[in-house]
């Protein structure tokens, strides 16, 4: 299992928001003490502006770059967003590298990217780092893709990037009503959403990922690339749903014996059992 990091991802904050960088200080910390998971550790690979732009308009880009002011109440201007969130789509296109060498991965990189659309950063995202790997697989020689998000808010700028997009294909699974409000039914030809109500127990919720994982297989993609938030814990602070760790094990298992190659970046997840969740779906897509 190869997990890609770097030491700066963690050098910027704003007092109070909830995606600090504990987040994956806490998490690296926790996954190197631990004893049963062979663990390789990698660095992003460089994300170049031209890669980029597959997924975003050069106006977007720009105004990353250049930004002064906050993008909305929840995306604050950090100092060096432009390198921290290009560093996160190069963590996802090291995975993307890793995948098609048959070996599964975890981009472990801050901040997160399902949200930001292809003109609109938003939700504490800039780039929307999995969708530019699922356009970059295409753009190199992959037959077709599948984006699988679990995490509790609904991926809409994945949804809004890749919507009727040849060859491609995306599954959510969500809370709803949740932030931001989207994915209420399936749209266009390939994005498929599965909203679950909040406080819904486990063992349905279990279902309901189920069924999204069946139709994500019946496609039959050439690659997987999972947005994996870890926000439907039952003790998240920003959601009301009721996973425990043992069901992030579950979809990690449920993923990997589709026996298909697979690629996984990190999403949400606030509370401060996140390292504890990680490693659990790590077990999962570890098993054999």
């Amino acid at each position: 299992m190869k997990i890609i990091t770097h030491k700066d991802c963690t050098t910027y904050q704003s007092p109070g928001h909830p995606e600090r960088p504990a987040r994956i200080s806490r998490t690296v910390d926790h996954l190197k003490t631990q004893t049963e998971l062979a663990l390789e550790w990698l660095e992003p690979s460089e994300a170049p502006e031209k890669t980029i732009l597959r997924a975003h308009t050069a106006e977007h880009v720009a105004q990353v770059k250049a930004a002064r002011d906050p993008f909305d109440n929840d995306t604050p201007n950090h100092p060096d967003i432009f390198i921290h969130a290009k560093r996160s789509v190069g963590g996802a296109l090291r995975a993307l590298n890793c995948a098609r060498a048959g070996e599964p991965s975890l981009s472990l990189l801050r901040p997160p990217g399902h949200h930001a659309t292809r003109n609109h950063a938003m939700g504490f995202c800039y780039f929307n780092s999995i969708a530019v790997a699922a356009l970059e697989a295409l753009e190199t020689g992959s037959k077709s893709v599948a984006v699988f998000d679990f995490d509790v808010h609904h991926g809409n700028g994945t949804e809004a990037i890749l919507l009727n997009h040849p060859n491609t294909s995306f599954y959510s699974i969500h809370q709803h009503p949740c932030y931001p409000g989207t994915g209420t039914s399936d749209v266009g030809k390939n994005c498929f959403n599965f909203p679950v109500p909040p406080r819904t127990p486990r063992e349905d919720y279990r279902k309901i990922i189920g069924k999204a994982i069946a139709g994500m297989s019946a496609a039959k993609p050439a690659l997987i690339l999972v947005s994996a938030g870890f926000d439907a814990y039952a003790r998240d602070p920003l959601a009301q749903e009721t996973l425990e760790a043992e069901d992030f094990e579950w979809i990690g298992k449920s993923l990997a014996k589709l026996g298909i190659p697979m690629l996984s970046v990190l999403e949400g997840g606030y509370s401060t059992q996140l390292p504890e969740l990680i490693l659990s779906y790590l077990r999962g897509v570890s098993s054999k």
